[in-house]
């Protein structure tokens, strides 16, 4: 019975184990990165060029396509057919997106790094492009990676992210003792090669669960021109819904992407000093609040489909709790501890002591919206099971309006930090319309005061060990 009541820490598990190797490689990346470039021009144009590719990774791989695509997938009739049209018309944008940035790289590099002057946008152009071809491959990732979910299977997902970090790895050490502009391009390859193999990992995992014969039926049965009516049919609320869940899910992300926008034009270093800070928070995020809401839709889309409203509260009162004591643990320590973590992780090689304290105060920043990012996501799973991806999208155009704003004023007096606070602060008014939608009355019967005393006198111990560790260093 017990087994049975948490048998969502089942695909948590699975999740969080892949995430987690994954983002231990993905921490040695950083740390060669760090090595070989710093945090200086060089380290700004990868990581420019690296942004918006990465910017449709977390979209879609975090949640945003799946969140649209597995309800629908799960009330069609016809699976395989909905699966083959969705992939041939978003495949298709894909490639033509793609080849409207090869033609027009030094526009989207400006966009991108709106601050860079004429040179440096120049110097850029090259790596944007080859590093968007990535675009294409995480998109067939996630598309499998939705298929794979319905059967249950998380671990090939959640570890595959393992091979990008790994081929960048690959790709640093093979330019160790080259220029910093020889770096940058072997890191572009690497990008794009960790992506080709991540497509290819998904692949065997389709065969290996009979997946991938429902979706290669799905293009033999488009092929009769009877099908095409019911394609048409089956995919009819998706794409609407997909475009409010790309918006409903992108707060984090887009609130990165602003971030970057406006730190182009501070000194060279500020958009390295976010990068670096921004992939310390988001290991929690995603290590504890991303794999918990991956595991915890497809459980919640189907109890809701079946109208279990309550057993599908009970779910999210369990993950509420455990994800709060998860979150504010991890918040307590990188606030209290964050010259200390960033010194420990990247000062060595080009990244300086002085590096180190220009990057602490952005990272205590990004630490204070942990909780509220977090929470965010599993509340809102509530709105994308009911299939309210327009109000999720309302939610986070609000936000990210109000990050807009806030960015501009605290940009000039606090510099990176303020636009680090600015991205919080946007994320805590994301957890409380969240809320407000999920419903106040829903959002008390799940709250149970003797857990959340217990989290907070853990809370209250975690400090007092953390001032007394810093005050014997």
């Amino acid at each position: 019975m017990i087994v049975k009541k948490f048998a969502f820490l089942k695909g948590f598990f699975t999740n969080s184990f892949g995430i987690l190797t994954s983002r231990v490689l993905g921490l040695l990346r950083d740390l060669l990165t760090a090595n070989v470039l710093g945090a200086g021009v060089w380290s700004d144009i990868f990581f420019v060029a690296f942004k918006l590719p990465n910017l449709f990774r977390r979209l879609f791989g975090e949640g945003a396509f799946t969140q649209s695509f597995l309800p629908g997938f799960v009330a069609s009739k016809k699976k395989g057919i909905f699966a083959a049209s969705v992939f041939i018309r978003f495949f298709l944008f894909l490639l033509f997106l793609t080849t409207l940035v090869m033609v027009f790289a030094p526009f989207f590099t400006k966009f991108i790094a709106l601050g860079f002057d004429k040179t440096t946008i120049e110097m850029s152009v090259p790596y944007v492009m080859i590093n968007f071809w990535y675009l294409v491959f995480i998109f067939l990732v996630t598309l499998f990676a939705s298929l794979l979910q319905y059967r249950g299977h998380f671990a090939t997902t959640a570890f595959s992210t393992a091979l990008l970090n790994l081929a960048m790895i690959g790709a640093l050490f093979l330019a160790k003792g080259k220029s910093q502009e020889l770096a940058v391009l072997y890191l572009s390859i690497g990008v794009v090669t960790g992506g080709v193999l991540q497509a290819l990992v998904h692949i065997i995992a389709l065969q290996h669960t009979g997946m991938l014969r429902v979706f290669l039926g799905g293009f033999k049965k488009l092929m009769q021109k009877k099908n095409k009516k019911i394609a048409k049919d089956e995919t009819k609320g998706f794409y609407k819904n997909f475009f409010h869940g790309v918006v409903g899910s992108s707060a984090a992300q887009i609130g990165s992407f602003i971030d970057t926008w406006f730190a182009s034009f501070l000194a060279f270093g500020s958009i390295s000093y976010l990068y670096y800070t921004n992939r310390i928070f988001q290991l929690p995020l995603a290590l504890f609040a991303i794999a918990l809401s991956t595991a915890l839709f497809p459980k919640i889309s189907k109890q809701i489909k079946s109208g279990n409203d309550t057993l599908a509260l009970n779910l999210l009162s369990q993950s509420f709790h455990f994800l709060l004591a998860l979150l504010l643990f991890s918040t307590i320590g990188g606030v209290m501890l964050s010259k200390e973590i960033i010194a420990l992780l990247f000062q060595r090689g080009e990244f300086t002591s002085t590096d180190t304290l220009n990057s602490a105060p952005v990272l205590v920043a990004y630490m204070v919206g942990l909780v509220p990012f977090g929470l965010a996501k599993i509340f809102s799973l509530w709105l994308y099971a009911k299939m309210k991806q327009n109000i999720a999208a309302k939610i986070t155009i609000q936000t990210l309006v109000l990050n807009l704003l806030l960015c501009a004023l605290l940009v000039k007096p606090l510099g990176a930090s303020g636009l680090a606070l600015a991205s919080s602060v946007g994320g805590l008014y994301l957890l409380v319309m969240n809320i407000k939608e999920f419903g106040f009355n829903n959002f008390l019967a799940i709250i149970r005061a003797k857990k959340i005393a217990v989290i907070l006198v853990i809370c209250l111990i975690e400090i007092l060990i953390l001032w007394l560790f810093k005050g014997f260093m």
